[in-house]
């Protein structure tokens, strides 16, 4: 199905207390921000999704939690109502929109709560919990748009090992459950290549507090 480009605008926010109850382990969390570092990843990508993010019921603690990699922190977890309220260096209000999305073949192998395949999908998130931002993958945005004016391919090597953007991180988790996100061999994967996934369905924009 995919997601395009004017679903901000055809989805009226709703608030969170209003759509938590729909949120399903693995659930995509896409974010069109419009700092200055997401106006960068916008337009090196032509996409308004500039940050993605996992979105996992933890239920000893009775919260919607959200996993992600951000720049300066690294990989890590948060509330979701912490992600909707403020930008991972902390301004608020939360600067862009943020559509909660779903791949459906995420909720297919994942099925219900407690599930083994949940589990692996817990386990390779939080098993990363402290790996760092990759830098380095902003210079390749740079590299993306310069190649990819030539129609050049990079290989899948440069893609990150024990470093990550949110992207990479998230596609990574999806890797357990041998789920692959089609990307256009640019040199990394990118918020935008989940939106364009034909899996990938938008469920709801979360109003931001």
């Amino acid at each position: 199905m995919a997601i395009d480009d004017d679903v901000l605008r055809r989805l009226p926010p709703t608030p969170l207390d209003k759509i938590v109850g729909r949120v399903r382990d693995g659930d995509l969390l896409l974010c069109a921000g419009d700092d200055p570092f997401s106006r960068l990843i916008s337009w090196s990508t032509k996409s308004p999704w500039t940050h993605i993010a996992l979105a996992y019921r933890w239920s000893s603690i009775g919260r919607v939690m959200v996993f992600e990699s951000v720049e300066r922190v690294g990989v890590r977890a948060v509330p979701l109502k912490s992600f909707i309220s403020r930008s991972s260096e902390g301004k608020q209000p939360y600067p862009g929109k943020i559509l909660l999305a779903r791949h459906e073949q995420v909720a297919e192998r994942i099925g219900v709560k407690g599930s083994a395949a949940a589990q692996r999908l817990a386990d390779v998130a939080v098993d990363r919990f402290g790996y760092p931002f990759a830098p380095g993958e902003i210079a390749k945005i740079g590299l993306r748009i310069m190649l990819g004016a030539a129609n050049i391919k990079l290989p899948k090597s440069l893609g990150p090992r024990k470093e990550f953007i949110c992207s990479e991180y998230v596609g990574k988790c999806l890797q357990t459950l041998e789920i692959e996100i089609p990307w256009d061999g640019l040199g990394f994967l990118a918020p935008g290549d989940f939106a364009a996934c034909p899996q990938v369905h938008a469920i709801a924009q979360i109003k931001t507090l």
